[in-house]
C-alpha cells in the first residue's frame, strides 16, 4: 500500500526549498571567491593579498547570501501571510462566492460541474480555511517559504564552497595561480552539479555543463579585469 511518506521518499519535490538555497550558496562560493582570486592573482605577484582578499570575500559573501536568502524569503512569508488573513475576511464576508471559485478550480483541473461542486463542499465542511489556502492561493507545506531554513543552508553552502578555492590559494604554486584555480574550481563545479542532481533527481549531464559553462565564463570575465589592470601588488 502506497502512503503519503512513501510517496514523498520516491519524490524528490519536497526538498526544493533548500536544495534550492544550498546549491546556490555553494555555486555563488565557488565561483565568486574563484573570480575574486582569480582577478587578483592576475594582477599580484605575491600571495598575501590573494589570502586576505579571499578571506574577506568569503567573510562577506557569507554573511551577505544568509541575510540576503533571509530577506527576501522573508518578504514571500509576508505576502503568504497577507493573502492567508484576506481569505479569511473573505471566507467570513462572501461564504457563498468563495465556493464557487473553489468549484471553478476544481473545474479547470478536469473534474465535472456537479463532482467538483461536491467536493468542494466536502472539502469546505473538512477544512475550510486550509483548502483554500492550498487549492486557490497555491500554498503548501512543500512550497512554503522557511526563511530561517533558507538563510543557513545558503550561508553555510557559500562558507563550504568559498572553502575549496581558499584552500587552493594555501598550497598551489603561486606561479600559474590563475590556472590551478581555473582547474580545481571546474573539479568543484562537477562535483556540485552532480550532487545537486543527485539529491534533486534531475539529469547529472544537464547540471554539470549548466553550471560548469557558467561558471567558466564568471572566472573567464574576473581573469580579464584582472589582467587589463595590469598592475603587479
Amino acid at each position: 500500500m502506497i502512503t503519503i511518506d512513501n510517496y514523498l521518499e520516491n519524490h524528490y519535490i519536497h526538498r526544493s526549498n533548500w536544495l534550492r538555497a544550498a546549491v546556490l550558496g555553494a555555486n555563488d562560493g565557488i565561483i565568486s571567491i574563484s573570480s575574486l582570486a582569480i582577478g587578483i592573482s592576475a594582477a599580484s605577484s605575491t600571495r598575501e593579498p590573494i589570502i586576505l582578499a579571499t578571506v574577506a570575500g568569503l567573510v562577506a559573501g557569507a554573511l551577505s547570501m544568509s541575510a540576503g536568502e533571509y530577506v527576501s524569503v522573508s518578504s514571500q512569508t509576508d505576502t503568504e501571510k497577507a493573502d492567508i488573513e484576506r481569505e479569511k475576511q473573505e471566507l467570513r464576508e462572501m461564504p457563498e462566492e468563495e465556493l464557487n471559485i473553489l468549484t471553478q478550480i476544481y473545474e479547470k483541473r478536469g473534474l465535472k460541474k456537479e463532482t467538483a461542486r461536491q467536493v468542494a463542499i466536502e472539502l469546505t465542511e473538512k477544512d475550510v480555511l486550509g483548502t483554500h489556502i492550498r487549492d486557490e492561493l497555491g500554498i503548501n507545506e512543500i512550497s512554503k517559504a522557511k526563511p530561517i531554513q533558507a538563510a543557513l543552508a545558503s550561508g553555510s553552502a557559500f562558507t563550504v564552497g568559498g572553502v575549496l578555492p581558499l584552500l587552493v590559494i594555501l598550497f598551489a604554486p603561486l606561479k600559474g595561480m590563475e590556472y590551478w584555480l581555473y582547474g580545481f574550481t571546474i573539479i568543484f563545479l562537477i562535483i556540485l552539479g552532480a550532487i545537486a542532481a543527485k539529491t534533486g533527481g534531475s539529469s547529472i549531464r544537464k547540471a554539470i555543463l549548466r553550471i560548469t559553462i557558467w561558471g567558466t565564463i564568471a572566472m573567464g570575465l574576473s581573469a580579464l579585469v584582472g589582467y587589463m589592470f595590469g598592475v603587479k601588488v
